[in-house]
């Protein structure tokens, strides 16, 4: 049981600190041996068609259709398409209003993916770019994404995802943390070899490399962009072109949110299997296990495992030895994130706690996203958590 227990451990750190400090080690010796990679600079233009897809998003679609027309990139080679299926709000009314932007729109919804789909047959530019009706992006998002297309290899890029988070947030606060964790993993990531997929925020494709994904898919952003990767592309990250969205209304929003991804990364494990062996992509499966693998389908449970064989570990051994500091170790953990709970039901504002709370939330949308999944009770039809 000890083996298991520090194993059970071991990878609970390599999960979430080790491999971060491995790819920074990873990347020290990489830039001694090859030298510092330099950044493209900005001013190839490709032609590029802006895709986003919009469900009943009449309460922010202007301030999106506004912030788009704005982006900075040569008018002549740039298109938009906004697609609203199954809309039943003024959504469709009020892009119909900008004659820049084809607008189309079907009474039956079919699922984020469909419309996507469905968009795509639209699209006659080289690059391609998704982002989120409810996201805003920075003036110079596409000239930055696009620079990275000069190399031939780069399939796909990633944007930033930068959550807004007021003076005044509840344990989402916990949400702007996470992201600003996980931005720096895509940027190593990116750095060692390729991000392992896109979020919808905001990211880009060669329109050529599109494969239509399986109407069922949860994570069609992550999956249309594995894809590529999967035929010997790069995904490259470029954090300087961002979207920003605001955090989750409340942590019950949230939570729904990651469920979903988690049910979907489940799915993905599922359909990627090819990537658990290392023969055909080293590298890549390498940082997809890591980065992916073992948070959606293995490190949560090891927690639970990891504090059973702790417990029994301390009632067979006693306390004072290093079994008794490691339980009273997670039993300081758990109970800020019980603290973090009860103050967030409080509203009260204590940003300390905050950050067990959303890590242990995390962990358990892992295992209701999995127990979703596997008992067929997720759709593929996107259910919007609410935004502040």
């Amino acid at each position: 049981m000890e083996l298991f227990f520090w194993i059970s451990i071991a990878v609970i750190l390599y999960t979430y600190l080790g491999y971060g400090l491995l790819l920074f080690v990873l990347l020290k010796f990489k830039s001694l041996l090859l030298g510092k990679k330099q950044i493209p600079a900005i001013g190839y233009t490709p032609s590029v068609t802006v895709v986003v897809a919009a469900y009943n998003e009449a309460y922010c679609i202007e301030e999106k259709i506004l912030n788009t027309l704005a982006l900075n990139y040569p008018q002549e080679k740039i298109k938009f398409v906004f697609i609203t299926d199954g809309s039943t709000d003024e959504t469709p009314s009020i892009i119909a209003k900008y004659p820049q932007i084809l607008g189309m729109h079907e009474p039956g919804r079919s699922g984020k993916i469909a419309a996507v789909h469905r968009a795509m047959g639209k699209v006659d530019t080289d690059i391609v770019v998704f982002t989120d009706a409810n996201t805003m992006l920075n003036k110079d998002a596409i000239l930055l994404m696009c620079r990275h297309y000069q190399d031939q290899k780069v399939g796909a890029i990633a944007g930033e995802k930068r959550v807004q988070i007021d003076d005044n947030a509840d344990a989402t606060a916990g949400e702007g943390f996470y992201w600003k964790y996980e931005s720096k993993l895509k940027k190593w990531d990116s750095e060692l070899y390729s991000v392992v997929g896109a979020a919808g925020e905001l990211f880009s494709i060669r329109t050529n490399l599109y494969q239509p994904v399986e109407p069922d898919t949860i994570l069609d952003d992550f999956m249309i962009s594995m894809n590529i990767a999967l035929k010997g592309f790069k995904i490259v990250y470029e954090p300087d072109a961002y979207a920003t969205e605001l955090a989750s209304a409340n942590t019950g929003e949230e939570l729904k949110r990651k469920i979903r991804i988690a049910a979907g990364g489940v799915q993905s494990t599922i359909r990627l299997r090819a990537l658990l062996l290392p023969f055909k992509q080293p590298v890549l499966s390498f940082e997809y296990i890591s980065h992916r693998i073992l948070r959606w389908v293995v490190t949560p449970y090891l927690m639970i495992l990891a504090f059973i064989f702790n417990i029994v570990l301390v009632t067979n051994l006693g306390f004072p030895n290093i079994y008794g500091l490691m339980l009273l170790g997670q039993l300081v953990f758990y109970s800020a994130a019980l603290l973090g709970w009860v103050m967030e039901q409080k509203q009260l504002k204590v940003k300390l706690f905050f950050i067990p709370y959303y890590f242990c939330l995390m962990n358990y949308a892992v295992i209701a996203g999995f127990a979703r999944y596997f008992f067929g009770e997720q759709s593929v039809l996107w259910e919007k958590a609410k935004r502040k």
